[in-house]
């Protein structure tokens, strides 16, 4: 037992002595390769890491927020502000911009969708803006003036302010303010020739007043408006208000400016309503027909030229109460760049209406074709079949304990006709109908 347990001890002591000898050599080996190997290690600074950084600080891969873009411009020889392949239009130039100023990268260029790029209104061709919003991520660093440095003149960002990740322009808006100026002599009575020299009087203001007040509320505003059905419940648009605003004179000539407030407007609303109320003032139509065009008959209604129309603002109120206040975000309200809209309008859109006006002539040559308008039933393959649809479905309504199915039978039918014969309300019978698109 003795002899079993001094060669167990012995084989231990024997086990960790060669181990011992193992690692010291292993230590030495190492040593060597350290002092003799040093001239063949890879200095640090050889090491390339310039595709690293490039990964690090290209565009996609910069943090980018959620914000709300303001800009201001004229519409001069622009053919409006959504982007159209192959035409100058106001978003083309600002893409443009953005991408010149490494803000977006090239796929995002040609397809804004991917940073969730949205206008907060549409403009049509010539049409100006003051304070058009855009929502788009951009870098967090991105300036104002980096932008700017890529874009012509007449277009100008005046402010980025971060919004939340689910903010969206358009959808998130209240409410939209035009202007619309234009010379007080489209205003003068039947008995008085229009001319440059017409002064408009308080008593013409004063009925023109009153028949823009009678805008205001909820109507059906489709005979103000193109390849819109008039049983479209979309039709139906709230005017929160309809102003005019004191004279002044500009290069000789009196102009005025017109202001309304709604929640949403068609395409060339408000120039239709404008161009209603001018025919009204000019003795061409009545009060009557502004009430007659809520109903669904299709009018024969003028439309004003674009030149004079402004986007004034874009209302966020019930965003700015939810969100403007939380420590975060920035109200939408743009009251400090107040003095930049101010300068902007009286440089580049002021000058352009009323220079426009004055050589051009538009609104002196648009009257000499007021009177082509009937302001009555459209003569078309439709007007008649669905005029009388029509006029039955809103007598019977009107009547008040009216049979409500002979008034939704009427309106039905009334819906067929239309849709059958495929005929636009622009009298041309071969256009076919296309989606709705919101805009002035």
């Amino acid at each position: 037992m003795s002899r079993l347990g001094s060669s167990l001890r012995y084989s231990k002591f024997g086990f960790v002595f060669k181990l011992s000898g193992l690692l010291r050599t292993m230590c030495d080996t190492a040593s060597a390769v350290s002092s003799e190997g040093e001239s063949k290690k890879r200095p640090l600074q050889d090491i390339d890491t310039t595709d690293s950084k490039k990964q690090c600080t290209e565009p996609d891969r910069v943090k980018k927020r959620k914000v709300a873009l303001l800009l201001a411009y004229s519409g001069q020889g622009y053919l409006g502000m959504q982007r159209n392949p192959g035409m100058k239009t106001i978003e083309e130039d600002l893409l443009t911009a953005l991408l010149k100023a490494s803000f977006i990268t090239e796929e995002a260029f040609n397809t804004p969708q991917l940073i969730q790029f949205q206008r907060a209104a549409r403009t049509d061709k010539g049409v100006s803006a003051a304070r058009q919003v855009v929502s788009i991520k951009l870098p967090e660093d991105s300036k104002v003036e980096m932008i700017n440095n890529h874009l012509p003149e007449q277009i100008h960002v005046l402010a980025v302010k971060r919004a939340t990740k689910g903010f969206n322009s358009k959808s998130s808006c209240d409410a939209r303010t035009y202007s619309y100026i234009l010379p007080t002599f489209a205003f003068a009575p039947s008995n008085v020739e229009p001319s440059e020299s017409y002064r408009i009087t308080s008593e013409v203001m004063d009925s023109v007043r009153s028949t823009l007040k009678i805008f205001e509320g909820t109507h059906n505003f489709h005979n103000f408006t193109a390849r819109k059905k008039p049983l479209d419940p979309s039709a139906n648009r709230y005017i929160m208000s309809f102003e005019m605003g004191e004279p002044f004179i500009c290069k000789g000539l009196e102009f005025s400016e017109l202001r309304v407030k709604g929640q949403s407007f068609m395409l060339h609303q408000i120039r239709k309503m404008v161009g209603l109320t001018i025919a009204v003032a000019r003795g061409l139509a009545s009060v009557h027909t502004i009430h007659r065009a809520w109903k669904t008959e299709r009018l024969d209604l003028p439309v004003a030229p674009g030149l004079g129309l402004i986007l004034e603002e874009v209302h966020y109120e019930r965003y700015n109460q939810r969100f403007g206040k939380d420590g975060i975000h920035e109200p939408l309200d743009w009251s400090e760049v107040e003095a930049e809209v101010t300068a902007f309008k009286e440089n580049f859109i002021y000058p352009t209406i009323t220079e426009s006006e004055v050589e051009e002539k538009s609104m002196m040559t648009w009257l000499e074709t007021l009177h082509l308008h009937s302001y009555s039933i459209r003569e078309d393959n439709l007007s008649h079949g669905l005029a009388t649809l029509g006029q039955a479905a809103d007598m019977v309504e009107g009547m008040g304990d009216g049979d409500h199915g002979l008034v939704t039978l009427a309106r039905a039918a009334a819906q067929v006709v239309q849709e059958g014969h495929n005929v636009m309300y622009n009298g041309d019978s071969n256009q076919q109908p296309s989606p709705n698109i919101p805009s002035p």
